[in-house]
């Protein structure tokens, strides 16, 4: 019981370490795929987001697909990318003001 509650502990502090290292600090999220901007998914300044929220799609050979999700939770503070814009792998399209 006692070894189960500290398995808990650590995974609460582990889980905890990236809010705490970002908190208030500006993060860049780049593209992992290359493809032309959907407007479906395409996060907006101001709007909430948590980590694995997607944030950017494109549109691919094969379809739809998300090119960037958000790595912290936070608020989007800008968007470097419109819809109909083509991006490519490793272009910074979003930063978001971690929390």
């Amino acid at each position: 019981m006692k070894r189960l509650r500290n398995v808990f502990l650590l995974m609460l502090i582990v889980l905890a370490i990236p809010g705490i290292i970002f908190a208030g600090q500006i993060v860049d999220h780049t593209s992992v795929l290359t493809g032309t901007v959907l407007a479906q998914g395409l996060a907006v300044p101001g709007q909430s987001v948590k980590q694995g929220d997607v944030i950017v799609m494109v549109d691919t050979i094969a379809g739809p697909a998300p090119a960037a999700r958000a790595n912290v939770k936070g608020t989007v503070k800008e968007v470097l990318v419109k819809a109909g814009a083509n991006i490519n792998v490793g272009q910074i399209v979003v930063r978001i003001e971690a929390q």
